[in-house]
Order: structure tokens, then sequence, then C-alpha cells
């Protein structure tokens, strides 16, 4: 696939992955418009992009919101004339025990991840499917496989992936592509800023990040993956090996995960 002077929307580009991808994809020659709740920083990450000689706009849109996506959809259209391909990146986690978790974290989690991949993919799909462009979920091993003190996130992701294939297989005869991208751990806020039980931000991340995989390198191998028009792109060998046994010895996976996350900082398990 052709990214150069493709129309590219990000969701949720203020930081982390979609901060990284606007910049990649805009320096192969994409035109980009980025989307964030807080305006201060989506002006930071567009003089950012535009430093690097990346042609950009942008807009405030809450993702978890059905009308800031359709108006996201309009200002695009209005500012480059078309939408050719969408990454549903926005997203925010959270961490608690289920026992403890209020309800309002649980429907947070879904609104942002789920329904906001749901509201702009409907109000960019005229679009996409007119160019025959590309559609991307950015979603999570936890969409393979649930990890403890994360049930809403996994839950989101689980329906996230499962949203994409059933429209993966709608639109295959169409021309558009789908891909579902699932990043292993990756050095970004996600962690900082995840809900606790009861909608409090955690602040500080429980793991060492400095171990992790990039944002850049994510959307790097994300570039690479969309131009070969994969289907699935899982990232890291942890991520890859976690997907792997999760198929095929789920049990023991079971007493895997319990363990790694026990030994978590401030582990929810002590």
């Amino acid at each position: 696939m052709e990214i150069k002077n493709k129309v590219v929307v990000v969701t949720g580009a203020t930081s982390g992955i979609g901060q990284a991808c606007a910049l990649i994809f805009g320096k192969a020659g994409a035109k980009i418009w980025i989307t964030g709740r807080s305006r201060v920083k989506l002006d930071e990450t567009l003089l950012l992009l535009q430093k690097e000689g990346v042609e950009c706009g942008g807009g405030v849109c809450d993702a978890a919101k059905a009308e800031d996506n359709e108006k996201m959809a309009h200002e695009v259209i209005g500012h480059y004339g078309k939408i050719d391909i969408l990454i549903n990146n926005a997203g925010i986690s959270m961490r608690a025990l289920f026992k403890d978790l209020d309800l309002k974290v649980f429907h947070q989690v879904m609104d942002i991840n789920f329904w906001g991949t749901v509201y702009a993919t409907k109000y960019c799909m005229d679009e996409i499917l007119k160019n025959k462009g590309a559609i991307i979920g950015v979603s999570s091993i936890n969409g393979f496989r649930g990890t403890p003190a994360r049930t809403a996130y996994t839950a989101s992701k689980f329906a996230m992936n499962g949203f994409f294939e059933s429209l993966r297989t709608e639109v295959m005869k169409l021309g558009v592509h789908v891909m579902v991208v699932c990043p292993g751990f990756t050095a970004s806020n996600i962690r900082n800023n995840a809900l606790l039980a009861d909608g409090s931000s955690q602040s500080e991340s429980p793991r060492d990040e400095d171990k992790m995989m990039t944002a850049e390198e994510v959307a790097e191998a994300m570039l690479t993956a969309l131009r070969k028009k994969k289907r699935d792109l899982v990232l890291t060998r942890e991520g890859k090996m976690a997907a792997f046994l999760n198929k095929w010895v789920p049990g023991i996976m079971d007493k895997i995960v319990y363990n790694h996350m026990a030994k978590e900082k401030d582990s929810p398990f002590k």
C-alpha cells in the first residue's frame, strides 16, 4: 500500500504510540490529522510535527463521544478533501481487581477504547470505502489473553478484536484493508494514566519502561506491516509467546500470568 499523499487520521495522537504514528507516517509522505482531548497537548504535537516537516492538522476530540467523532470526520474532509487511512489509537488502561472496581471506570474504559473505535470507524467509513483505504486498530495482547486487575481493559480489547474481525470480512471484497495491531509492553504513558478502582489516575507505571519497545519502534512496525497489507501484527517476543501459549496451553498461561502480575510493583494481589 502506497502511503505518500494519503490522508491519515490518528486518534489519541498527543503522546505515545499515536504521536509516534503521526510522526512516522507523516515522514513517509502522508498528510496527517490528529485528535486528542487536550487543546494544549494537541497544539504542542502539531508544532512538533511541523518542525519535522510533516503536513498536518488536528482537532480536539473526545473519543468516547459519538458527536465529536462525527465532527472530526467532517473537519478532516473539509481540510484535506478525503480520508484514506484511520488509525484507531485512542485508549486508556486501568488497574484494579474487579471486586473493588467502580463500574463507572469499566464504562469509561469501554467508552474510550471500544466505542471510541466504533465511532471513529463509523464516521470515516464512507470515505475509506470510496478511496479503498485502510483501517487500523491499535489493540493489545490483552485482546488475545486477559490479565488480572485489568478486566475492563481486557474486555475492551477483546471487543475491538472481534469488531475488526467481523468488519474485515464485510469489506474484504471492497478494496479496504483492515489491520489489528497488538503491541506487547510499550514505553508510553498509558500505564501512568491508568485508572484505579475509584477512577483516579495511577500516576506511576508499575513496570520498568526502559526495557520496553519504544512507541517509535511500534509505529515503524505498523507502517511496514500496512505497506505489506498484513492482517494482524503482534509485537515483541513476549507478546508473541503469550498469544501462542494462550492458544495451546491456556491453563498453564493462567498460572504464568497470575505469577507475573503478582510481581508487579504495588500489585493488588499483595
